[in-house]
């Protein structure tokens, strides 16, 4: 459903643009994502690739954000170390309900998205509760969205954090760099590729987000003949993992990214646990 939304929100899915608003209102409707609202946050996402406080998606962490409060900071270590997998949750209530986040002449497609969400809620949930009470809800609905959420954190900081990918203040930010050398291709277990229909292929998406999900290993082909030695290219594996979660957090200009463990060694209890407990193998 996410991939179907996700081509229709990039006009990539018909050429007529209502199909595609429907298609994709309907398409989000069982994730409670309303279209409109994820549509524009994404689309500045595309924009912005790898700009520091205007890209919408995984940002390394404000120093000063990280030093502004106690309760703050651990809420901070706990959400980029051990919960970071579920951490779109987050951003999902964050950035999309708030009709303030959005330009003038955005918010009644908000509004429409957000009514939709709404009446999903108010139509569906009841429905599966009557038809398979609490635990059916639980089981069919809330783990499957749960779960989902976990796919869709970990394939984006994936795809947008590395130890060596530098996040840039607007005025050194380079749009063709941000886009080819900004953003990681990781291969994962075919299972899981077919699984999530190909959107592991993240670079091509970035250099002409109107290629279709169908299309993106052809795209990524040509981009390896033509720019390869440009490219972040990575298989899955548990190094991998454990840098992201235990390396990658505060935002350093010289060294991208300084550890939680490093500035608050004290309070890092959770990034110390991922360190003893995950595998460091590649």
């Amino acid at each position: 459903f996410f991939v179907i939304g996700h081509d229709c929100a990039h006009k990539s899915f018909s050429r007529n643009k209502l199909v595609e608003d429907i298609v994709g209102t309907l398409a989000f409707l069982p994730l409670i994502y309303p279209y409109e609202p994820w549509r524009y946050k994404h689309d500045r996402h595309h924009a912005k690739t790898n700009m520091l406080v205007e890209d919408t998606a995984w940002q390394p962490i404000d120093p000063g954000e990280f030093d502004s409060s106690p309760v703050l900071r651990k809420a901070i270590i706990y959400g980029y170390g051990p919960f970071r997998p579920w951490m779109s949750i987050a951003h999902w209530l964050i950035c999309h309900f708030d009709l303030k986040k959005f330009r003038p002449n955005e918010v009644n497609r908000v509004k429409i998205s957000l009514a939709c969400v709404f009446a999903f809620m108010a139509i569906g949930w009841p429905l599966i509760i009557y038809k398979t009470g609490i635990m059916g809800w639980i089981k069919f609905w809330l783990m499957p969205w749960l779960g989902y959420h976990f796919w869709m954190s970990t394939f984006t900081m994936v795809h947008h954090t590395a130890p060596h990918i530098p996040f840039k203040s607007s005025e050194e930010w380079n749009a063709a760099q941000a886009q080819l050398n900004g953003t990681v291709h990781c291969d994962y277990p075919s299972w899981i590729e077919v699984l999530c229909h190909d959107i592991n292929v993240h670079i091509p998406h970035h250099i002409s987000p109107r290629i279709p999900s169908y299309n993106l290993r052809t795209a990524h082909q040509s981009l390896q003949e033509n720019w390869g030695k440009y490219m972040n290219e990575a298989t899955w594996n548990w190094r991998l993992m454990k840098t992201i979660l235990t390396v990658c957090h505060v935002y350093h200009k010289e060294q991208n990214y300084i550890a939680f463990d490093e500035l608050a060694p004290e309070e890092s209890q959770p990034i110390s646990f991922l360190k003893k407990v995950m595998p460091d193998y590649a």
